[in-house]
């Protein structure tokens, strides 16, 4: 059985868009979402610098053509299950029919602008705890004031807050914890600080008409599969200041049998984890159109 699922924020690297345009048909379509949402992503995916494609703005969007691209490119496959971390939902429910491609895209450039408005308000960010055991990391970050915004299971939380706390967490570490490393966001996602961008992302989202998933959609909110676009649509607006549950997504995988995962582009973090959380599950991260031959014969033999 086939998971395919799609990256979050922080996944993104200069550059990483420039071979993906080179298919035929590519460059076309980025150009169609770009003038669809006011945003050059041709431009951000190929010539921006780091720091410029680290604005949550322009970042969201970004991924989440990228990995809708990336995954067309495989052509017509069926895979048992969709899910995404965090923004990548949005992909994922492209992925599952739930959302068209525009909708997707509009709606998560309306969550990235929310976002960084009020990643302005205070100096937050996010860091991620590797190793440790959860609950003993996850008691020391509500000591320090900070929240557990991303669970992601394989000796990963990534912790959320004030740029104060971020600071204190680095020079006292949870015990067992071998390194807190920042991560390339530009405020506290998926924690209170956001509050603000969930009302502005639900009324975008009262435009949308959604529909049904038409594979197995899990979600982040609690790794449980959700069969009804309008409940995938509230999912998308209530992670915003709610925590990431990956670590149940990928307990949810197994229940179902997952013998194969993919990553779209910009692949590589979630199939870390599954290679760590999931042995003996076949993963393949998809960072270039070298790897669409390779991923479309584990497609063939598990889908």
């Amino acid at each position: 059985m086939l998971v395919l699922v799609a990256p979050g924020q922080g996944a993104q690297t200069p550059g990483f868009l420039t071979p993906w345009l080179e298919l035929p048909g590519a460059a076309d379509r980025v150009a169609a979402w770009s003038d669809a949402i006011g945003l050059d992503l041709a431009h951000y995916g190929t010539q921006a610098d780091a720091d410029e494609i680290r604005d949550t703005a322009v970042a969201q969007p970004l991924l989440v053509a990228a990995g809708i691209l990336s995954a067309a490119a495989l052509g017509d496959i069926a895979p048992g299950a969709v899910a995404g971390h965090s923004v990548g939902e949005f992909t994922a429910a492209s992925f599952a029919g739930v959302l068209d491609d525009t909708a997707a895209l509009t709606l998560v450039r309306r969550r990235g602008l929310a976002m960084a408005d009020a990643a302005a308000v205070t100096g937050t960010g996010m860091s991620a705890l590797l190793g440790g055991d959860p609950d003993t990391s996850v008691a020391h970050l509500e000591k320090l004031g900070l929240t557990p915004a991303n669970i992601n299971g394989a000796g990963q939380i990534v912790a959320a807050g004030t740029l104060e706390q971020l600071a204190a967490l680095a020079e006292d570490k949870p015990e067992g914890v071998r390194k807190v490393v920042p991560l390339k966001v530009a405020g506290a996602f998926h924690t209170h600080h956001m509050a603000p961008a969930v009302d502005t992302l639900a009324e975008a989202a009262k435009a949308v008409t959604p529909g049904d998933p038409k594979v197995t959609y899990v979600s982040n909110k609690d790794g449980l599969a959700v069969t009804s676009g309008t409940e995938v649509l509230e999912g998308l607006v209530g992670q915003v200041a709610n925590p990431v549950r990956w670590d149940l997504c990928m307990e949810t995988f197994k229940e179902l049998g997952v013998t194969a995962l993919v990553e779209v582009c910009p692949g590589g973090t979630l199939t870390g984890l599954a290679k760590r959380a999931l042995p003996g599950v076949q993963t393949l991260a998809l960072k270039t159109p070298d790897d669409l031959d390779t991923a479309r014969a584990l497609i063939a033999e598990h889908a």
